[in-house]
């Protein structure tokens, strides 16, 4: 174990990632499937990225949060997955006590942005439905930059709250996390000094958020809800909910499996659980989003046809006077 005298004890300098599994027939398995998943994660959120900064008709504030949205995709999975890959093809599996510090600040940093770009998307939804006449006014460009600030500052004093409280615990073995990434409930477990005020900060800052983000999105939909049912118009409701149908589902997988982790009795699941639904909600569900706007979003499904067709078009209109 790589380590450093501190006082009478001895420092941990680096932990061993005890990760998915032993087996090496199912890591290789696993890594496959993983490393297909991150390709999809990257390639399906930078298509999102430069189809709405190219796409005249998805310049609304709607897309403008899910192009932030995309972008938190790719870091908050970008966090773990490189590293969980590698540690599928290697032996021992070590991360050094500085590269932990940064795996848990920038998963933070991403999830908790992401959870405020969900709480700025459904307050756009309720201004666009509920206030459509005022929608230019409280949905402006500036709004949306000082929402987006919001999104980011939350998600680095979050960070910030995790890393200091990472840094204040002593660590002086064992040094084995039984986990795929440096999470904060097995660093705890592992510590060797008082974590009753370490563990109180960050459990307070991302209890509050999730709250907070949650009470946001709740009430954003009850007013979405009562207006939609108040339409006389069948069309008009259709419409109405079509529009919050792919946020209404990123939503539910997002905070859904967060409720799992962090809420439930840890009594009630085991590690092994813990694990495949942190590969869920870190892994898997950065790819989802992508997929899921771009299936049930008829104008992203709209403009990428669009640009299809102008490519595909241009295109003809080159080799054509090329070959004139």
């Amino acid at each position: 174990m790589d380590s450093q005298v501190h006082g009478n004890h001895t420092a941990v300098k680096e932990f061993i990632l005890l990760g998915l599994t032993d087996d090496p027939v199912l890591r290789i398995v696993l890594f496959m499937i993983i490393l297909c998943i991150y390709l999809v994660t990257i390639s399906g959120n930078l298509s999102t990225i430069i189809l709405i900064r190219i796409s005249s008709q998805l310049h609304h504030p709607m897309y403008f949060f899910l192009s932030h949205l995309a972008s938190a995709d790719i870091g908050y999975s970008s966090s773990v997955t490189p590293n969980m890959l590698v540690n599928f093809l290697v032996e021992r599996n070590t991360i050094s006590y500085p590269g932990c510090a940064i795996q848990l600040g920038s998963a933070a940093f991403f999830g908790t942005a992401e959870s405020f770009l969900l709480a700025a998307m459904a307050y756009d939804r309720f201004v666009a439905i509920c206030q459509p006449l005022l929608y230019s006014t409280k949905m402006s460009t500036q709004v949306c930059v000082q929402l987006l600030l919001v999104a980011y500052t939350g998600g680095f004093l979050n960070a910030s709250s995790f890393i200091f409280s990472f840094f204040s615990l002593f660590f002086c073995g064992p040094n084995r996390i039984n986990h795929f990434f440096c999470d904060f409930t097995p660093l705890i477990e592992l510590s060797c000094s008082d974590a009753s005020i370490p563990t109180a900060v960050p459990s307070f800052t991302a209890g509050s958020i999730v709250v907070v983000t949650l009470f946001v999105i709740a009430i954003s939909y009850i007013y979405i809800l009562i207006t939609i049912l108040k339409m006389r118009s069948t069309e008009g409701r259709h419409k109405a909910f079509s529009t919050c149908t792919s946020h209404l589902t990123v939503v539910t997988l997002f905070y859904g499996t967060i409720t799992f982790i962090y809420v439930m009795p840890k009594s009630s699941y085991s590690t092994d659980q813990n694990k495949v639904v942190s590969v869920f909600y870190m892994v898997v569900i950065p790819m989802l989003n992508p997929l899921i706007y771009s299936l049930r979003n008829k104008e992203i499904k709209g403009a990428l046809k669009k640009e299809l067709h102008k490519n595909i078009f241009s295109s003809d209109i080159c080799y054509f006077c090329r070959i004139s």
